[in-house]
């Protein structure tokens, strides 16, 4: 089944605790009529769904316990009106065999998908479509249509399920006019090893009425429901099945927290529910800056040496200054940022500073943006123009329009004179805590709590050598015994071993060099110890055109698997391995799409998707799928696919800040699919070539 995957995802700690705190608040609309998790996660009643959705950017984790399932899920609302989510499904009364060990408990997963098709209008219903374990075994697949109506304390939902939503049967294939083959659904899964999408199964077969009702009482803590649902539980999943003596649930919902809620139910007329569900809005994440260093008043300042200038602009403006030259009547900073995500905050603050120290004969601000040694982007700000709408709003239009923002132009790097040129940038070094996790296999939940060391050593801005090293702190890995067949090249799934061998790893230790290649090309290259269970060589060109939508980039890699200690040994697996990947920002909805077609470290050639939104706080949500001609060989899962979280940090502290924490979760680590994981690419080293919503919020300029 599933191996003890546990993705290197750092700072993954970081955001688990934070998010798990529910900083912010979640809003009342968060819990409240209508916004639920029904038993398999996602909004819905108990067994049932319904076709409410939540705003987007809603996330809900969740815990369940209805015999003999164990359930536990992640949904994320990337648009409001699509849900989409992860379950693992734990089976009590049936081992997994395929371990060879009847003390384990089998294991299913699925992903689920909700799209609403209409908005609720006051006389018109709320109308959705779903697909339950849409990419697994299928093993609880079902497909369904439902329309919700609220009449004030109440939340009616009426719907018709197909599959195991509607086991009963009530009525005979809806859809039989359009085709014979909708008559009869198919009852082979998804695929012998699941991860197969069955559309063979689809809206096939007869179907059953479920619906039901949930009332929000005077206590606004607490929630009634009961619902109609359409499963007999004669035909469950491994001749499971399961006796039903009513066909009506019973169920409440009791908030205990801002943002933790407890499920409880009486199913089936005979078993007892208990779920327990954690959620939030990852779109409504934020915090008042209100230990941010206040903008200065270019009036209150003295001038002084520009070294005093440059800490000014780090500390204040957010401005890591590299030079300062003047190039006739203007005044240019080159740096990279450091503090503020929005760009057009460190600039207005940089011209603060400037304001005061600057001669008469200053007219122009510039910014040249650098990311690593790479030139990026360069604002242009008036100088007399800022000062009028410094001191009066009435002239803040004008200067807006008189910013000018453009591609950096590496020739005008020796103009002018250098008043300021920071000493080179030499030493770095950060640390903190890790969680590798897995849960879902038959090894049971696994994990290592480890604490990392990263470190840093620049021979110039864009060259330096990377390092980081791991120390187990506490984990679980005795636990780990059972590895999944494969057919493929271990290139992945003995990542147990490389957890489990020793208790402090390299985990990095490479070269690296950036260039500009051109005025809008960029490259790198790097070797050593690229990540913890692969050293090598390799290189990556960018092709990346100033404020584009897209972008496309080639990598090539050659690789050696490394001994299971995570020191300087190296195994006899190697492999060429790299991608061409096409980067697009959509325009619709702040969607971004990434699609990478090449040879993965099995030696499988194939195509990875990946789709991600950007929410106005900077919290990125987003889905992968990898396809590849691995065929039967890839085994269990047919395909790799996940869901990621990328958070900034200053979404939760008063401060700002650049720095993100990841987290991802993946229903299944196999060999089939899986890619080098390189420590930088250029597409986010170079994130500052896309405007992005520089212009979508005037006030920066003066916070």
């Amino acid at each position: 089944m599933n191996p003890p995957a546990l993705p290197q995802r750092r700072r993954s700690l970081v955001v688990a605790v934070l998010i798990g705190l529910g900083i912010p608040a979640a809003q009342a609309d968060d819990f409240g009529l209508g916004q639920g998790q029904r038993d398999t996660g996602g909004i819905g009643l108990l067994q049932t769904p319904t076709a409410r959705t939540g705003d987007a950017g809603h996330f809900a984790a969740g815990w369940n316990r209805t015999f003999p399932y164990r359930r536990w899920s992640v949904f994320v609302q990337p648009m409001d009106w699509m849900e989409l989510g992860f379950r693992y499904v734990q089976v009590e009364n049936r081992p997994y065999l395929a371990a060879g060990d009847d003390d384990r408990y089998n294991i299913d997963k699925g992903a689920d998908l909700k799209l609403r098709l209409k908005q609720e209008t006051r006389y018109i219903p709320e109308i959705a479509v779903g697909f339950q374990d849409l990419g697994g075994t299928t093993l609880f697949g079902g497909e369904y249509l439902v329309a919700n109506k609220r009449w004030n304390n109440l939340d009616f939902s009426l719907g018709l399920g197909w599959g195991y939503l509607g086991n009963h049967g009530d009525i005979e294939s809806p859809l039989g006019w359009i085709h014979d083959s909708f008559d009869t659904r198919p009852r082979s899964a998804g695929g012998g090893q699941g991860g197969q999408v069955a559309t063979h199964q689809m809206f096939r077969g007869p179907a059953a009425v479920f619906g039901g009702v949930e009332y929000q009482t005077p206590w606004d803590r607490l929630l009634l429901q009961v619902e109609y649902e359409g499963n007999t539980y004669q035909h469950e999943p491994q001749s499971n099945a399961q006796e039903q003596d009513s066909r009506f649930n019973f169920g409440a919902r009791l908030r205990l927290t801002r943002n933790v809620e407890l499920h409880a139910g009486w199913e089936r007329g005979n078993t007892a529910m208990v779920g327990l569900h954690f959620t939030t809005n990852l779109a409504r994440l934020s915090q008042p800056k209100a230990d941010d260093p206040a903008p200065v008043e270019p009036a209150h300042l003295e001038r002084r040496d520009w070294d005093a200038v440059a800490a000014d602009l780090n500390a204040n403006a957010g401005i890591h200054v590299t030079e300062i030259r003047q190039v006739g009547d203007t005044l240019r900073v080159t740096g990279q940022p450091s503090r503020f995500r929005d760009l057009k905050q460190s600039e207005g603050r940089a011209n603060r500073l400037l304001e005061a120290q600057a001669d008469a004969g200053i007219h122009t601000f510039q910014y040249r943006w650098q990311t690593l040694g790479l030139d990026l982007r360069e604002s242009l700000h008036d100088r007399e123009a800022f000062g009028r709408a410094l001191a009066s709003a009435d002239h803040e239009i004008d200067y807006r329009h008189g910013v000018r923002v453009r591609d950096a132009k590496p020739s005008d790097h020796e103009r002018g004179d250098v008043l300021y040129e920071a000493e080179p940038r030499r030493f770095e070094w950060g640390m903190g805590p890790s969680l590798e996790q897995n849960f879902g296999g038959p090894d049971g939940y696994l994990y290592r709590l480890s604490a990392y060391l990263d470190a840093s050593y620049f021979l110039s801005q864009g060259t330096w050598i990377s390092s980081m090293l791991s120390t187990t702190l506490l984990d679980n890995l005795e636990n780990y015994d059972y590895i999944a067949d494969s057919e493929l090249p271990r290139v992945r799934t003995h990542i147990g071993d490389y957890l489990a061998e020793t208790d402090v790893g390299i985990s990095n230790l490479q070269a690296t060099h950036t260039q500009r290649l051109g005025q809008d090309w960029y490259a790198m290259g790097y070797g050593g110890l690229l990540e913890t269970m692969y050293a090598g060589i390799g290189g990556e060109v960018l092709y990346r055109p100033f404020n584009s939508r897209w972008a496309v980039g080639l990598d090539a890699n050659w690789v050696r698997q490394r001994a299971f200690d995570q020191q300087f040994g190296l195994r006899d697996y190697e492999q060429v391995t790299g991608h061409v990947t096409s980067y697009l920002d959509t325009g619709v909805q702040d969607i971004h799409a990434r699609v990478s077609v090449g040879r993965y470290l099995a030696g499988d050639i194939g195509t990875t998707l990946d789709f991600s939104r950007e929410f106005d706080n900077g919290v990125v949500v987003g889905a992968w799928s990898t396809f590849t001609d691995a065929g039967d060989d890839f085994g269990e899962g047919s395909f790799d696919k996940g869901l990621y979280l990328s958070v900034p940090y200053d979404s939760f502290f008063s401060t700002s800040s650049r720095n993100r924490a990841n987290i991802a979760w993946q229903p299944l680590t196999r060999d089939g699919g899986a890619r080098l994981n390189r420590r930088h690419q250029l597409f986010d080293i170079t994130e500052e070539r896309q405007l992005g919503r520089y212009w979508d919020d005037p006030d920066a300029t003066w916070r």
